[in-house]
């Protein structure tokens, strides 16, 4: 495919994932949230499906010769729990974690632009952080699981497509629901996931290698990111379809930046910097990368950011209720 051509392929793509993103509220924040309130797991479970889109797809594209590739694991040890860990905290700090921040500010949540301005930052000042003298985990020369028995995952894939696309397609062309409501608003957190995990792949097979923005960032932070203008346009797409995403949800609520939501984001977008570069790799890559091709250190990072977020929640939930208990 030219390049021309596989560039706008993929930025159609990451343009229709910017509107998934904002439209799904697919934030891990969230998700524990409603793990920790209710009792409900709608919203995990929708993330562990965006990575069996993408593990199908990945599955599929090796049996095709389509596949650029794949990326190589991490080991996993102390530095892989201690990132998870900080990518929770960050994530809880700032009140949105990489995919959450994009949809708050497709809101007109401006205070969001500072998340990558801080996660930025924080793969900039790794070094001079020591974080308990620990250093990123050790990248593995293996292939992944899933690549070495594709035939194995496509089938079974193939099944679980037709099961979670085709009633929803009869009810439309049955009369029994409205195309453009349902591209406007009937979005679920497990619709929205799907699309998310398939326009990732989209994008990853047309524009190969990393392209996502935490990987931009990350890399040009330690000046060793290539093909920067490009994976820029991408990352403006991405904002771009979060952007459109609020409109046409009437979700669009322009709400002015304070000093004080800044620093949160900007500080919670440091220790999301600062985690990815332990583990190696944000949530966005760990649910659709590492976890799709079964790699351990990505299933350990996302449990240990995920207990974070939770632990942090319960912990300012008690201390918000201290006062109370004193003056009874």
């Amino acid at each position: 495919m030219p390049a021309g051509l596989a560039l706008a392929v993929a930025a159609a793509a990451v343009l229709v994932m910017g509107f998934a993103i904002q439209r799904g509220a697919t934030c891990t924040v969230a998700a524990v949230d409603e793990w920790v309130d209710r009792r409900g797991t709608a919203r995990l479970r929708a993330m562990l499906e965006a990575s069996v889109w993408v593990a199908g797809g990945l599955a599929l594209a090796s049996l095709l010769g389509v596949l650029p590739a794949a990326p190589r694991p991490y080991a996993t040890s102390a530095a892989t729990v201690l990132g998870g860990v900080l990518l929770g905290l960050g994530a809880w700090l700032g009140g949105a974690c990489v995919f959450g921040a994009i949809a708050r500010f497709g809101n007109g949540e401006w205070a969001y632009a500072a998340t990558p301005a801080g996660f930025f930052a924080g793969c900039a000042t790794i070094g001079l952080a020591g974080l308990a003298g620990l250093s990123p985990a050790a990248r593995l020369d293996r292939v992944s699981p899933l690549l070495q028995a594709p035939w194995a995952v496509a089938l079974p894939f193939l099944a679980f497509a037709l099961w979670r696309t085709v009633p929803g397609a009869v009810r439309l062309l049955r009369g029994r629901g409205n195309l453009r409501e349902a591209a406007v608003r009937g979005w679920t957190p497990h619709a929205a996931t799907a699309v998310i995990g398939l326009t990732f792949l989209v994008a990853l097979l047309a524009a190969g290698g990393t392209w996502a923005y935490t990987d931009v960032l990350a890399e040009f932070a330690r000046g060793m990111a290539a093909g920067v203008p490009a994976r820029l346009a991408l990352f403006g797409c991405l904002l771009a379809g979060a952007v459109v995403g609020g409109r046409l949800a009437d979700r669009y609520r322009p709400k002015r930046a304070t000093a004080a939501g800044l620093l949160r984001c900007f500080a919670g977008g440091v220790l999301m910097g600062w985690g990815s570069l332990l583990i190696p790799g944000a949530n966005d890559g760990l649910i659709l990368v590492g976890m799709p091709l079964l790699w351990p250190y990505a299933w350990l990072a996302f449990a240990a950011m995920c207990v974070s977020i939770a632990a942090a929640m319960h912990l300012a939930r008690r201390c918000r209720e201290l006062p109370a208990g004193a003056s009874r």
